[in-house]
């Protein structure tokens, strides 16, 4: 760009911005300097040329906003006319004995030609208008904007909420809840000025009646006093002259009161008013019955039948014409799909987003088949909601897809993409499962329950009977993959939980306690941290359902040299009872498996040797524990008792991440994790002398002390 040409952008800029102050001078000049008739003549056209300006951007406009500066120009034009005003009527005072083109040809066109020289004429005119703008118009307009703008005041909490959920939900960027925040603050400020706008055009309808008065009754009292006319001359000059001045001022008025009451009583759309009407009235069954109507009112004896008949044959064509093109619009143009280009390759062909998918082959279509009753999705379906209600959290959509890799009745599971069981069903047998108390065989086809590894066999229709009263328990294949699913599902909860879940729960939780929100995070601990020790805690079973009380304990136990795995350990010593109760009722003992004190001894010594490492038992020593655990669980697995294994908070992680492959539903406690008052009984005591209580014994462990180091 060229020297020339910034200097003369920067003096367009500089002219822009000198136009209104030039022009708020002028107004003033025109009030208190007296003005040749001329430039009062293009005053009063320039006037009504901005006014009609004014109303035609109202009435194309979408929305209120998109003429967010009506109210300053309302104020502006307003302040010209009644500048307009006090001129002429000085003007009129003045130079009204000389005649009618004494102020100008404006004003002598709008008193001759609209009221025919008449001043009684004019005096009716002016009187209709008044009651036109004053009464109808600009009261209706007025109210709207008090109560726009008293609704506009009390929703704004609420929209700006309404933002932030969305910015916290990640619906929006931070620029867009940025820009939304100003709509809604430039909204409120419209409607505000709206209000005060409106009382501009009520008092300038009735400023124009004082002017009126003033001019009819100064001119006659100085036309008879000062310049020898008569009383009937007098009247019939200034008269004329004051109803032309305040018709040439109330036609604008007129104008501007049309475009306030069309701006306020707008509603957003994508089109303006014309294009919001022409689309609501372009409907054939509104037209119709107008046509029919006329018609009848024109083949009334007495009616003026030439001009109601061609109209209702008018809104009969208008009725045709809609219901035909609104045919043609009904008709679908048939697409030809483009041919498949065998080059191209989408992202979707490569990426699949859904969390939890569940494959089968097509011998178990029918399963999921809605002409069938799909009774597979159906019980999905339940599973989520029960699920959703025992995590805490929404589960995810289940992607149900064949896949002809697999066998006719076979199934896979994958959460993540990760293939986590697959079996196989038969949709048209039951699976019957062994209760451990058989009264007799039934012959099937044998198998492993693959929810629980039970022995089980797989029969026909028509034995059910048989195997119910031979002590099995018969369940349909629909049952089998669906409770597969929910076993699944529930032993891998933290791997479909993330961000985005940890930021609808805090939402959720932000509603009820937002105090106690503000206090977690983002000042105390980030979105990724919350989400880290969610899943955390979701990996040991523990559920996120009372996520406040958790909310609570992550800030009672954080300090800042924590990590994640420390605070985690610190958050499930705050909840302990939350995870007690997920095992047995308020009132009866809590059966636990507890270790020996040497060997909790020698685990303690292992962690202080091992530090951080993820695995700090030495592996033989974990054998030898685990092995004796199990033995120790299964008389009370045998009983379909809920137990927990109990160790000091320096072991429990470790041990947790022990007995989990070989013990998945078997919490693993600390001493500390036990609320005070809680009844325990004892069940075994692992890594003691075999000989005190019939406890299992570690080889190579002692009654006297540890017997193994680990280096």
């Amino acid at each position: 760009m060229t020297r020339s040409e910034v200097n003369g952008k920067l003096w367009m800029n500089t002219a822009k911005g000198a136009v209104l102050p030039l022009a708020t001078l002028l107004l003033v000049m025109f009030m208190v300097v007296p003005v040749p008739v001329i430039l009062l003549d293009i005053g009063f056209i320039g006037n009504i040329m901005i006014s009609l300006a004014v109303l035609m951007v109202a009435l194309n406009a979408a929305r209120p906003l998109d003429f967010s500066s009506f109210p300053t120009v309302l104020l502006f034009a307003t302040l010209m006319r009644l500048a307009l005003n006090v001129a002429s009527t000085r003007v009129v005072l003045v130079d009204g004995h000389n005649g009618s083109d004494a102020a100008g040809h404006v004003i002598e066109a709008f008193g001759h030609f609209m009221i025919g020289g008449d001043y009684i004429v004019g005096l009716f005119v002016f009187a209709i208008l008044m009651i036109i703008n004053l009464v109808v118009i600009t009261k209706g307009a007025g109210r709207v904007s008090e109560v726009s703008a008293r609704f506009t005041l009390d929703a704004m909490p609420g929209k700006q909420m309404a933002i932030d959920a969305d910015l916290n939900a990640g619906l929006l960027t931070p620029e867009e809840a940025k820009i939304r925040r100003a709509e809604v603050a430039t909204e409120a400020d419209f409607y505000g000025s709206m209000d005060g706008a409106s009382k501009f055009v009520k008092g300038d309808a009735i400023a124009g009646v004082l002017i009126l008065i003033v001019n009819i009754l100064g001119g006659i009292i100085l036309g008879v006093a000062s310049h020898g006319l008569s009383l009937s001359q007098a009247a019939q000059t200034y008269i004329i002259l004051a109803i032309g001045d305040a018709l040439v001022a109330q036609v604008p008025a007129l104008l501007l009161s049309i475009a306030a009451a069309s701006i306020v009583t707008r509603v957003n759309s994508e089109h303006d008013l014309g294009g919001q009407i022409s689309s609501q009235f372009g409907s054939s069954k509104a037209w119709t019955p107008v046509a029919v109507i006329l018609g009848i009112m024109g083949i009334i004896p007495g009616m003026p039948h030439l001009i109601i008949l061609p109209a209702a044959a008018l809104a009969g064509f208008i009725a045709w014409r809609l219901s035909k093109a609104a045919k043609q619009a009904a008709i679908v143009p048939e697409v030809i799909p483009e041919p498949e280009n065998p080059a191209k390759i989408e992202w979707g062909d490569v990426s699949d987003a859904t969390v939890l998918g569940l494959e089968i082959g097509y011998g178990l279509i029918g399963m999921v088949d809605d002409r069938k009753g799909a009774p597979l999705m159906g019980r999905i379906t339940g599973i989520r909601k029960q699920l959703s209600r025992e995590l805490g959290f929404v589960v995810p959509l289940v992607r149900v897809k064949d896949n002809l890799a697999l066998e006719p009745n076979g199934y896979r599971i994958t959460i993540g993409g990760v293939i986590v069981g697959e079996d196989e069903i038969w949709p048209d047998d039951l699976l019957a499962l062994d209760s451990g108390a058989l009264e007799s065989i039934v012959e099937g086809r044998p198998c492993k329950d693959p929810t629980f590894g039970l022995d089980a066999v797989w029969i026909s229709q028509d034995k059910r009977s048989e195997a119910v009263v031979a002590g099995y328990t018969v369940v349909d294949p629909s049952t089998v993959a669906a409770t597969h699913l929910n076993q699944l599902i529930a032993m891998n909860a933290s791997e479909m939980f993330g961000m985005d879940e940890a930021r609808k729960l805090i939402d959720t939780l932000k509603e009820n306690a937002p105090q106690l929100v503000e206090g977690l995070t983002p000042s105390l601990l980030s979105l990724a941290q919350i989400t880290a020790l969610c899943r955390a805690l979701l990996v040991e079973g523990i559920p996120l359902k009372d996520f406040r009380r958790i909310a609570e304990a992550m800030i009672d136990a954080y300090r800042p040299d924590m990590t994640i795995d420390m605070l985690v350990e610190a958050v499930r010593q705050r909840i302990g009872s939350l995870i007690i109760q997920t095992l047995v009722p308020v009132k009866m003992p809590l059966p636990v498996i507890t270790l020996d004190g040497d060997l909790e001894g020698l685990l303690a010594q292992a962690m202080r040797v091992a530090g951080d490492a993820r695995h700090p038992i030495e592996p033989a020593l974990a054998n030898r524990i685990t092995e004796a655990v199990i033995n120790a669980a299964r008389p009370i697995m045998a009983e379909a008792r809920n137990f927990a294994i109990v160790t000091s908070p320096v072991a429990r992680r470790a041990l947790a991440r022990l007995f989990r492959p070989h013990l998945p539903e078997t919490p693993v406690l600390s001493f500390l994790e036990i609320p005070d008052g809680k009844p325990v009984e004892v069940v075994a005591v692992v890594g003691g002398n075999n000989q005190q209580g019939g406890r299992p014994e570690i080889p190579g462990m002692g009654g006297n002390g540890p017997k193994e180091r680990i280096a």
